[in-house]
């Protein structure tokens, strides 16, 4: 498994971060090359990724989730093997740090390249600074599940 770590500081508050992030349908919205995501219940959910051309589709399942500190997942269907967590700090009133950790298994030459290079990296860190601007630009969540898993 190759492993990424990467982080972010968003000018919002907390609970206006973490209630966006629950928003997993909105995703596309911020990261590239997700290209549809369905919340199938509370703890899974349904992807559909399309990466230079290759499109795939996988579920996830949440395996932990805590209002206003952390969101844990694991795939469980589908060609993709991945687990992550994302948390949320304060760092004031209005601003919090979003810290993502994502473990990846690369499938294939293609992918265990792109490891290597950097390349998911990269990727990672681009999504979380269009989260960032996609946030502070509305200013206010487009909705939220306060629920714990």
């Amino acid at each position: 498994m190759s492993h990424v770590e990467e982080y972010v500081e968003v000018n919002v508050p907390l609970r206006t971060a973490y209630n966006q992030w629950t928003q997993f349908e909105e995703f596309p919205v911020f990261m590239e090359g997700v290209e549809r995501v369905e919340q199938c219940d509370d703890t899974r959910t349904h992807w559909v990724t399309k990466v230079s051309g290759v499109e795939r589709e996988f579920d996830a399942q949440i395996t932990e989730q805590l209002p206003d500190r952390r969101v844990a997942w694991m795939t469980v269907d589908g060609e993709t093997r991945q687990a992550g967590l994302v948390t949320f700090q304060p760092v004031d009133a209005s601003t919090t740090k979003i810290v993502l950790h994502l473990n990846w298994a690369p499938d294939g030459l293609a992918e265990s390249a792109a490891d290597r290079l950097g390349l998911v990296k990269r990727r990672v860190s681009q999504d979380l600074k269009h989260f960032k601007r996609f946030i502070e630009s509305r200013g206010v969540e487009t909705g939220a599940w306060r629920g714990e898993v």
